[in-house]
């Protein structure tokens, strides 16, 4: 199954009943006839950016997060004013090291601009690699991410 249909999934299972521990959503998913890992759930949350609420039964149990929506450019520069560790530049590749957590959502906001020449983005939990169309397009998107940690 892939990821997307299986994070559907995830959002269905935890808007539909009370999750309180991933052990709890990888036995719901089971029970769905998708055999899936601890690990994997692990970073579906994560990178889903679930959050725990308070439950009926007095724990905590898995919600979807609460989006506010504001335009990507003002996302993007609020993400990288409050993330951004370290930039470096060689030729048409920027590597971003940010603080940790932030890494997919920073690479997920790069990879949206289609005006600043970004080919793609690769990011892991702390680090992000751009990869831009042109030299010139790295060192122009290198100046504004520096920009916006002022």
């Amino acid at each position: 199954m892939k990821k997307a249909d299986r994070q559907k999934k995830i959002r269905e299972i935890i808007t539909g009943q009370s999750i309180e521990r991933q052990e709890d959503l990888v036995a719901a998913l089971n029970q769905l006839g998708l055999q899936v890992t601890q690990a994997t759930i692990s970073r579906d949350i994560k990178e889903m950016q679930l959050i725990k609420v308070p439950a009926e039964s007095g724990g905590y149990r898995y919600a979807l997060p609460v989006m506010q929506r504001r335009d990507e450019p003002d996302q993007l520069a609020t993400t990288i004013h409050d993330s951004l560790v370290k930039l470096k530049r060689s030729d048409r590749l920027l590597a971003l090291a940010v603080r940790p957590g932030n890494g997919p959502v920073v690479a997920n906001l790069l990879r949206r601009r289609t005006d600043r020449g970004v080919f793609t983005t690769i990011g892991d939990d702390s680090n992000v690699l751009v990869v831009c169309d042109t030299a010139a397009d790295a060192e122009k998107l290198a100046d504004y991410l520096n920009s916006l940690v002022g």
